[in-house]
């Protein structure tokens, strides 16, 4: 929900982590992985464009750049990523088990859709795929990076964390679209279908 630019303000952080703790050690690693994310904070506040994204990075890289600092360990920086991974991963396919489909019912919210929808067969195999395709992308993120993490490889969890995170949210979102359209339920200020009608291709 952050956008393209939350992307950004998430891999930025890391991309100066990594190299600053390995040239001159975890504690100035955390200060600079913090600047990094204050300094996007205050850009985006002074060109007065939206926040959130810069927020929620700078809150993330505080709680991970605390964490790092307790284990006293360069890795810790990744581990509230790690376990993020596997809530969002299980929350998914809870969602699929009790039948409320996360990617449908997010989205829902987000354009004014309504949960209608679940009484539409089609739509609910749609959500089903695109909340299916989110599961595996966060289960994916666990499972790898739990490896790297347990192997003491953090210059690998940075590679992993970059590489599995726009590429793969790139995948999950392009099928959430495609459901999307297929169900037609494009936004609802968009004028292209009616809230609550269900069923009907978008072209």
């Amino acid at each position: 929900m952050g956008g393209f630019s939350g992307l950004i303000y998430s891999s930025l952080p890391v991309l100066v982590f990594v190299p600053v703790n390995s040239l001159r050690g975890l504690t100035t690693a955390i200060w600079a992985a913090l600047g990094v994310a204050t300094a996007i904070l205050v850009w985006r506040l002074v060109r007065k464009g939206p926040v959130q994204p810069a927020i929620s990075g700078f809150l993330g890289v505080g709680v991970c750049a605390f964490i790092a600092y307790r284990m006293g360990e360069a890795k810790g920086f990744f581990l509230f990523g790690i376990y993020a991974s596997l809530v969002y991963a299980g929350a998914f396919l809870l969602s699929l088990v009790v039948r409320w489909p996360l990617a449908g019912v997010i989205w829902g919210v987000l354009n004014g859709h309504g949960t209608e929808w679940r009484s539409d067969r089609r739509a609910m195999r749609l959500y089903d795929i695109a909340t299916a395709v989110w599961a595996v992308v966060f289960g994916a993120r666990y499972v790898v990076q739990n490896h790297l993490y347990a192997s003491d490889s953090t210059g690998l969890l940075a590679v992993a964390r970059l590489a599995m995170g726009w590429p793969l949210t790139g995948v999950a979102l392009v099928v959430t679209v495609w459901a999307v359209r297929r169900a037609g339920h494009l936004p609802a200020t968009s004028g292209s279908t009616t809230p609550g009608k269900t069923g009907e291709s978008v072209a």
